[in-house]
């Protein structure tokens, strides 16, 4: 699954500190040899999983005893990418890292913070096109492979049926257009003005309110052709924003702001969603097995995101990104690590029954298609989705996730009106992402 922004790209940018060292450590561009059965030996895993999660992926961590039964796998929850990237930089890594974020991949790839893993996939003859191209490309970057992914994110859309049926109307938008006439018959104000429910909550940052979760649904791209950043001159982004505020204005932002306030967190039972305060909004497919533990007498429905009425072709598409694993610099264990990747990352097994549990997209052609893959007609349109041909993941950069928290930031602003001009505000963006992309370039 898939959380907040995390502010991590300073620390990012600077771990490379750690060596590799201990049992199976490989050598300069050697991969580290594979541990024997009867080897016993602790393999420190890092995750950002908690609760519910946390005991699914642990469980999937620990089918790796059925090949090496002395092996003890010790799981960190909790631990995100600032954690991760403190810990490679203070040269105490743990052997296996899991990230919610493709974001980063980037920069982890391009100090060095993630070992390559091109020397295992050769020796082993591990095929990677069992792993779809899509999910292929947002887990290397500049041709070089540092993480596999651990079951893959898709971004839909989910409206609640019972109001739907409510306000008389009978499928989910598919358009912007039809997202804001919904919006409008679907909110509901308190006497005194304030927001009772919210037909959709346009506030971004917010749940998965991200720039990166929309922009597919407009045609919006980060990178020019040319490697640099070039928003202002997108009318993508500008009809992006410019909707945004529309929703923002029809309710204004003092009003959203102070209904924000009595909103769950985004992982927890009163999820503004879970509880009825928000009729639609844009989630990942995970959303569904909080619903299923959190609220569920809640009756809603799935579909593809609304998009932009003049790309009708977009429809069906969405934003793609998920969990990755990778071997750290300086792992203690780097051949049993990567006995440990293999196993979370291509076994058809392990990866069903993480996705049962998770509600995650399993991430091998194989596993897609397995019969012990629980799929329903809600979990079924983000498999649509998958197989679309029409999803866009984020680029991998070697400012990590910088670029995308210079958009979010800006959002922020745009939205509470302290960016009056659209276009001048865009510009400072791409200024602010091409100093750090040219800085980075220059090595610095």
């Amino acid at each position: 699954m898939l959380g907040s922004i995390a502010a991590a790209s300073v620390l990012l940018l600077t771990a490379c500190s750690g060596a590799a060292s201990g049992p199976g450590a490989a050598g300069a561009g050697q991969p580290g040899a594979a541990p024997g059965k009867d080897d016993k030996l602790t393999l420190t895993v890092y995750s950002k999983f908690t609760a519910r999660e946390y005991d699914i992926v642990t469980k999937g961590l620990n089918n790796l005893k059925a090949k090496f039964p002395n092996i003890e796998i010790k799981h960190e929850g909790n631990q995100d990418d600032d954690k991760l990237t403190q810990s490679i930089r203070g040269g105490n890594p743990p052997d296996v890292a899991i990230s919610f974020f493709t974001d980063n991949l980037g920069a982890w790839c391009s100090n060095g913070s993630f070992q390559d893993l091109q020397p295992y996939i050769d020796r082993d003859k591990i095929d990677v096109s069992v792993i779809p191209e899509a999910v292929r490309s947002y887990t290397e970057f500049q041709g070089k492979r540092c993480a596999m992914p651990m079951l893959a994110d898709v971004y839909g859309f989910y409206y609640n049926k019972d109001m739907f049926a409510a306000a008389g109307i009978t499928a989910p938008p598919k358009t912007t257009s039809e997202l804001m006439e919904y919006t409008k018959k679907l909110t509901q104000f308190n006497p005194d003005g304030s927001i009772k429910v919210a037909g959709f909550m346009p506030s971004m940052p917010f749940y998965a309110n991200q720039a990166q979760i929309w922009a597919p649904n407009f045609g919006a791209t980060w990178i020019s052709p040319d490697g640099k950043s070039n928003l202002a001159a997108s009318p993508e982004w500008k009809e992006m924003f410019n909707f945004q505020k529309q929703l923002i204005d029809f309710y204004g932002h003092d009003k959203i702001e102070k209904f924000k306030s009595g909103l769950g967190d985004e992982y927890s039972p009163d999820h503004g969603f879970h509880r009825g305060k928000i009729a639609m909004e844009f989630d990942g497919e995970y959303r569904q097995a909080f619903l299923k533990d959190q609220s569920p007498e809640l009756n809603f429905g799935t579909a593809p995101p609304p998009v932009l009425d003049t790309l009708p072709d977009r429809y069906g598409g969405g934003f793609t990104t998920g969990t990755i694993i990778a071997i750290p610099k300086g792992s203690k264990n780097p051949g049993a690590a990567w006995e440990l990747i293999k196993q979370m990352s291509l076994d058809t097994g392990t990866l069903v029954e993480l996705a049962n549990g998770l509600k995650n997209v399993p991430s091998t052609k194989e596993s897609l298609t397995d019969p012990k893959l629980e799929v329903d007609d809600k979990f079924k349109t983000f498999l649509d989705m998958y197989s679309s041909g029409k999803l866009l993941p984020n680029p991998s950069t070697q400012i990590g996730d910088a670029y995308l928290k210079a958009v979010n930031d800006f959002a922020e602003r745009w939205q509470a009106g302290a960016e009056p001009n659209l276009e001048e505000g865009l510009k400072k963006v791409d200024a602010q992402i091409n100093d750090e992309l040219a800085q980075k370039r220059a090595g610095g």
